[in-house]
């Protein structure tokens, strides 16, 4: 909302009318409810996969493997890392629930704050590197763009996106580094603070329903038709997947969530117990529902109201930013003033559309490869969260635990990791050309 008042301000002094701007801001606020729905299930699907009564397995498996608190600090981290390049709902939760089942195991001393920063680590770092990617996903998907930013950056496959070798590159070395410095930053057993010294409850806590009360809830319970609904959309996958390359199906938000959805029923089995998953995720979409929209409006004022000489305030921004930098410090500028921006708006990476308009157009003038610009964006977007507890508050709630008590581990990440990854973006640039917007029809 600030963010809103802020952008009609430099609108205002920038030229455009009062009732321009407020034009804008209605038209814009609708303009991305097709997208706002479709990010609220990517977190909603990752949830109902992750707690699943298999997924609830592979996490006691998992948990049984460390023998010593540095080496399950070392798991989670791993988990949460690989994880979050698939869904960064999955990744939040399945990883919190893994730090909940290790800290169960009175043989292991775990320390309890390193876990649960561990289990931060998808989120704060290489999830917008993944396919869920809200940037990655906006510029694949034609339909999803606003109508102001397709002609500036066209359709922008993942192939030149998140499946760039150069952004392969970086979720490497990024996850590599992060578990490192997950293992080397946490405490010896003696000095460990564990979740009883916190006086913090890990018992499990059994999600699904009681049995059959009544005989109308029969079906609720059985089985019968989760198998009829995943049949039929195992059927439509199998249709999509035979029908389009895997990169071009897998890059439709629809496809990627209906996948999650069905893999998530059929691992629930029963309809009851899928649908109390479904109701305990919503929770955490409630910041993507509210935001986006806001997100939506402040893109059309930046490129719709426009002052007497026909300029927009992206336009003014864009022809700043060309003017202060070159072609070859372009990445690196663009990668400080992202991460600086994502330490105010913790967007999730829906801030990408308050952004794209003048970056993208920037990028255009200078001739700068506009897939790496929205992969500059994601990795240095994505790093501000790791203090910003914004993000934090679903894993802080499963562990019961307050953001000041994992802050000092993932500080010591972004510490590391912020300039990597900004030497990284900037050097792996040189290996991109330009190619024009790829605009549909």
């Amino acid at each position: 909302m600030l963010a809103v008042v802020v952008v009609s301000i430099a609108a205002l002094l920038a030229g455009a009318s009062v009732t321009s701007i407020c034009l804008a801001f209605g038209t814009g606020f609708w303009s991305l409810i097709n997208f706002t729905m479709q990010m609220a299930f990517v977190a909603i699907g990752g949830y109902v996969v992750a707690t699943s009564r298999p997924a609830a397995f592979l996490i006691e498996r998992l948990a049984a493997y460390p023998r010593d608190g540095r080496t399950a600090v070392g798991l989670v981290a791993f988990i949460s890392l690989s994880t979050g390049l698939i869904n960064w709902g999955l990744s939040l939760i399945f990883s919190g629930l893994l730090v909940l089942a290790l800290a169960r195991h009175k043989a292991l001393t775990l320390d309890y704050r390193a876990a649960g920063a561990a289990a931060y680590l998808g989120l704060g770092t290489v999830w917008a590197l993944g396919l869920s990617s809200s940037a990655a996903q906006l510029q694949a998907n034609a339909a999803s763009l606003p109508k102001a930013l397709l002609p500036i950056t066209g359709v922008i496959p993942f192939s030149e996106t998140i499946f760039l070798w150069q952004s392969l590159t970086i979720a490497g070395i990024v996850s590599l580094t992060g578990i490192a410095i997950a293992v080397a930053s946490t405490p010896r057993a003696a000095q460990a603070v564990t979740a009883d010294d916190l006086g913090i409850d890990v018992s499990h806590r059994e999600l699904e329903s009681s049995g059959v009360r009544v005989p109308a809830e029969w079906l609720e319970h059985s089985p019968l038709l989760t198998l009829l609904i995943v049949g039929l959309g195992a059927g439509w996958l199998i249709h999509e997947f035979a029908d389009k390359p895997v990169l071009v199906a897998v890059s439709s938000l629809n496809t990627y969530n209906f996948l999650f959805l069905m893999i998530g029923l059929l691992l629930h089995w029963r309809p009851r117990n899928f649908l109390q998953a479904v109701s305990h995720a919503v929770p955490a979409t409630s910041g993507v529902l509210i935001q986006f929209p806001l997100y939506g409006a402040i893109a059309a004022i930046l490129t719709q109201a426009k002052n007497p000489a026909g300029l927009s305030l992206s336009d003014q921004l864009a022809s700043a930013f060309v003017h202060l930098t070159t072609h070859d410090t372009y990445p690196l500028a663009i990668g400080i003033y992202s991460a600086i921006l994502g330490f105010f708006i913790p967007s999730g990476g829906g801030k990408w559309l308050l952004e794209a308009p003048y970056l993208m157009q920037a990028a255009n003038t200078l001739k700068v490869h506009l897939g790496w610009v929205v992969q500059i964006y994601n990795a240095a977007e994505a790093l501000p969260n790791l203090i910003n507890p914004f993000w934090m508050l679903p894993l802080l709630g499963i562990l019961r635990l307050k953001a000041r008590n994992i802050i000092g581990f993932t500080m010591l990440q972004l510490l590391v990791l912020l300039p990597l990854v900004l030497t990284l973006l900037w050097a792996l640039a040189f290996t991109l050309p330009y190619h024009p917007p790829q605009i549909p029809g």
